[in-house]
């Protein structure tokens, strides 16, 4: 889904000639060509795992962009180095993240940028945190909160799958980092519930700590951020729904032993949420940052708000806009020299806020912004 996206946006938006989607199944790849139905696209089935093959095809092309499982990414972005291709990703792993930056001196010697974490959150997140401690003059907080939803929520959970369950399943299970007065602090998700609210047809919702949204921003801000933490939005009563599963054990990876069978209790969640939880009805993306620290020798408080939906014209949902678009502008970006510098980013660290902004406007994904 989001692979679709980003060459729907290539297409449209960018000068570069040749443009190559790849995956291993070819059902996928025919998907797409439905989906896309642009000339300008060749298709490629490939195994990435295939690393000699995923080098052969990098060394024809100027940028790689990555929107498979993020424990690829690595790899991925090592082949890279070898062959001198700036590449992008979709992140979603800490760990995974801090492996590529280790990658720095190698790409700038290879005169190439590498930057993860390009999607929604991180991603288009990261740089709205990059915007406000430009705008301030210094940081008491900042408090992101993102949710891809259901516009029309159904029972029991209220959600619907616009990403890979696999990937959502992570972020409820594994820890949340958040900056507290230079400390980096872990914090167990689906903790710290809190109201949030939305203009109608929203109303109340619920926000509850989750992993991975912030990746590195405790950490690229230890010294200019007081207090930043990153939550999940979703319709009330979700998470304390979702998280009776996972505290049963169904979030677990390790296989179990049922009647002389071995089973992962993470694939059978797996297999009842794609069965049972709708994943092609119209769907919203939440998006609030919240901040506040001084201003010119004032106390303020700078909000950003972004409420985005399903692309009815071109059959793009909003998560696959808002995930999608930005790593596809910020791979322009690379294209036109707007990004210059070389090694390895995030995009905190390398993607000018304003020029992506109007971009992202371009494509009608509107941030409001209020300073008070």
């Amino acid at each position: 889904m989001m692979g679709n996206a980003i060459v729907f946006d290539l297409c449209k938006y960018s000068c570069f000639n040749d443009i190559t989607i790849t995956d291993q199944n070819m059902q996928s790849l025919l998907s797409a060509r439905n989906f896309l139905n642009r000339e300008k696209i060749n298709f490629l089935k490939i195994n990435i795992e295939k690393f000699d093959d995923v080098k052969n095809l990098f060394k024809n092309y100027d940028v790689a962009i990555s929107s498979v499982p993020y424990r690829f990414n690595y790899e991925l972005a090592k082949i890279a180095v070898e062959t001198g291709t700036h590449f992008l990703d979709l992140g979603g792993n800490n760990d995974i993240v801090e492996k590529e930056k280790n990658l720095f001196e190698n790409a700038r010697k290879q005169d190439i940028t590498i930057i993860p974490d390009c999607g929604l959150a991180p991603g288009l997140i990261s740089t709205i945190t990059r915007d406000i401690v430009e705008r301030l003059d210094s940081v008491d907080y900042v408090r992101l909160r993102v949710g891809g939803l259901p516009v029309e929520p159904k029972p029991p959970l209220n959600y619907q799958i616009v990403f890979s369950p696999n990937g959502l399943i992570n972020e409820y299970v594994e820890d949340a980092i958040i900056l507290d007065r230079g400390q980096i602090i872990k914090k167990s998700s689906m903790t710290e519930i809190e109201k949030i609210i939305f203009p109608e047809p929203f109303g109340e919702m619920e926000a509850f700590l989750t992993s991975g949204g912030c990746s590195t921003l405790p950490y690229t801000y230890k010294n200019k951020i007081d207090y930043l933490d990153y939550k999940t939005i979703r319709y009330s009563g979700h998470c304390e729904k979702f998280k009776i599963l996972l505290d049963l054990g169904f979030g677990g990876e390790k296989a179990i032993r049922i009647e002389k069978q071995e089973i992962v209790p993470r694939n059978i969640l797996i297999n009842f949420l794609t069965k049972k939880l709708p994943s092609n009805e119209l769907d919203v993306v939440l998006l609030k940052a919240l901040s506040g620290g001084l201003k010119d020798g004032k106390k303020v408080c700078l909000d950003y708000t972004l409420i985005d939906y399903y692309d009815k014209k071109n059959n793009i949902t909003a998560m696959m806009r808002t995930t999608g678009y930005p790593i596809s502008i910020i791979s322009q970006m690379i294209e036109r020299g707007t990004i210059k510098k070389r090694g390895v980013f995030c995009p905190e660290e390398i993607v000018p806020p304003d020029p992506f902004f109007k971009e992202l406007e371009k494509r009608d994904i509107q941030i409001k912004m209020e300073m008070k």
